[in-house]
């Protein structure tokens, strides 16, 4: 199964209920090498569902020292897909490496 890491509204109850009709189950984790910044969320919908018109969103530092915590979700090939559709264009979806060593996808800034 894939893994989703959410460091902002995906760990929302509501917005995994509209957005993958389930609760997703996942585990604490942290992704390394990245800071938070917040983006404004122009998309009607998106707001909607969040409750918010700013989201965090991940950008790379290249510091290891430099950590987000966050959880990460199992979800299907279904659901990744569906995850790219709530997320606004102004983010994109990368593989990456967290600190248990698991993979799993993550939403960057563009």
């Amino acid at each position: 199964m894939p893994h989703l890491f959410s460091y902002g509204t995906l760990q929302k109850e509501r917005v995994q209920l509209e957005t993958f009709g389930r609760i997703l189950q996942g585990e604490e984790d942290i992704l390394s090498g990245y800071i938070l910044g917040m983006i404004k969320i122009t998309d009607p919908e998106v707001v909607r569902k969040s409750g918010e018109k700013f989201h965090p969103v991940l950008t790379l530092s290249g510091n290891e020292e430099d950590h987000v915590e966050g959880i990460l979700f199992e979800v299907t090939e279904e659901e990744i897909l569906q995850a790219d559709e709530y997320e606004v264009d102004d983010y994109k979806r990368i593989e990456t490496v967290f600190k248990s060593g698991k993979k799993g996808f993550i939403y960057v800034g563009k």
